[in-house]
């Protein structure tokens, strides 16, 4: 703000579009960070803007929203992450807790089995760091990253680079666990999507289940089942779903057992077969010699996400992430600052994003407005100044080439 302050006071193209006079003093940089805690805490004006700005390019028909992209990515918060402290906290319940727990019932209940007792516990607390700087954030770690405080925005645009929403939470919550809280606004609008391009992060049965039931399309990559080295795979066994059991390498049955809390099938396999089969060490490391696959409840959605991935034309669609979703956070962090925040607070964040995600989208909406009503007047002057630009470089290179061969040619290797 102090560098923007500064070009406004000395360019009258800055005074011009704001309305300041020549001789009109400029506000002070710190008024509109002040701003946000003052007048525009506990409004939707940022919103309106940014739903502004959408509507406007929707109704001159720039959105193509039969494929929506959704990822995440993390920005770094406005916090020392060195200074913070250990809480125990609650752990937050699954969204779709209430839909796994009657299926987990109904499940039991057709194989035989008794209903689970509900048992008295207490709720599942977890302890993690809580920026005493922005206790908004939340620690982010992945891979070969650096630990930090960090918020996370899971953004949805369309095929044409247009952000249609995003949601942001404490960098610590997993995609997708917050992919539930931006679905919500997709689903009020039922006009937006047809196909629901991600990654393997959203890669869940509850997330797989739920946009089919809705009549979407998700597209999703091949995500490679975690083993321990040296050991067969989970695709290594064969699941017959007309006697729902398992067929292992050794051609033995691996029979239904239960069905636990979590939502999961248990098929294990006999002991005394295991103790003899020439797989066993590639098979198990269990010294009571007993084989345990599990499946999920819903995993016949997943089983129909890999057929979609097979099918005509989704691999393409996928590949136009690195086009679509991807290139907006490009453009977002190394043109628009977002690779790291200035302000403390999930409510501020969102303030900025939500100007940030208008901005780029009123960007794209005059250049494409000017291109429509511009555009074709000037199209066949550009393609003459393209392909006479293409026509002289082309007898430039020819001259070249001739003129190189001559010299070549009266080159004189000397004699060894």
């Amino acid at each position: 703000m102090r560098k923007t302050i500064r070009e406004i006071e000395v360019n009258f193209a800055y005074r011009w579009y704001l309305g300041y006079g020549m001789h009109e003093g400029i506000p002070h940089f710190s008024t509109f960070g002040k701003n946000y805690s003052r007048h525009f805490k506990d409004t939707d004006l940022f919103e309106k803007i940014f739903s502004r700005i959408l509507s406007e390019a929707a109704s001159n028909g720039f959105l193509d929203t039969e494929s929506l992209f959704i990822d995440g990515t993390h920005i770094k918060a406005s916090a020392n992450s060195h200074k913070y402290r250990n809480e125990v906290i609650q752990k937050e319940a699954r969204s779709y807790e209430k839909e796994l727990q009657e299926e987990i019932e109904r499940d039991r209940q057709e194989h035989g089995k008794k209903p689970l007792k509900e048992k008295e516990k207490e709720p599942e607390m977890i302890t993690q760091k809580v920026s005493t700087t922005d206790p908004d954030s939340g620690w982010f770690h992945k891979g070969e990253h650096k630990q930090v405080f960090a918020y996370a925005a899971n953004t949805c645009c369309d095929k044409n680079n247009y952000i249609l929403d995003y949601e942001v939470i404490a960098g610590n919550v997993h995609d997708s666990v917050s992919f539930w809280h931006l679905y919500r606004w997709l689903r009020q609008n039922r006009k937006y999507g047809k196909y629901y391009v991600m990654d393997a992060e959203y890669k869940i049965p509850s997330i797989a289940r739920q946009l089919i039931k809705d009549g979407k399309t998700p597209v999703m990559p091949y995500k490679r089942p975690v083993t321990q080295e040296g050991f067969f795979k989970k695709d290594d066994y064969v699941y017959d779903e007309f006697f729902d059991c398992y067929l292992c390498r050794n051609h033995k049955v691996l029979h239904y057992r239960t069905t636990n809390r979590e939502g999961y099938r248990e098929y294990k396999s006999e002991w005394l077969i295991c103790q003899s089969c020439p797989h066993r060490n590639r098979c198990t490391n269990i010294k009571e010699c007993v084989k345990v696959i599990t499946r999920h409840v819903w995993e016949n959605y997943m089983e129909q996400v890999e057929e979609i991935r097979h099918t005509s034309g989704m691999k393409e669609r996928y590949k136009q992430r690195k086009e679509t979703i991807e290139s907006v956070f490009t453009d977002a962090k190394e043109k628009h600052g977002m690779r790291y925040t200035q302000y403390r607070g999930l409510v501020k964040i969102k303030m900025e994003l939500n100007l940030l995600f208008g901005c780029m989208n009123l960007k794209k909406l005059a250049i494409w407005k000017w291109w429509k009503k511009w555009g074709a007047k000037y199209r066949s002057l550009l393609l003459q100044f393209f392909y006479s630009g293409i026509k002289f470089r082309f007898k430039n290179w020819r001259w070249v080439k001739k003129r190189f061969a001559n010299m070549t040619s009266r080159t004189v290797l000397p004699t060894v």
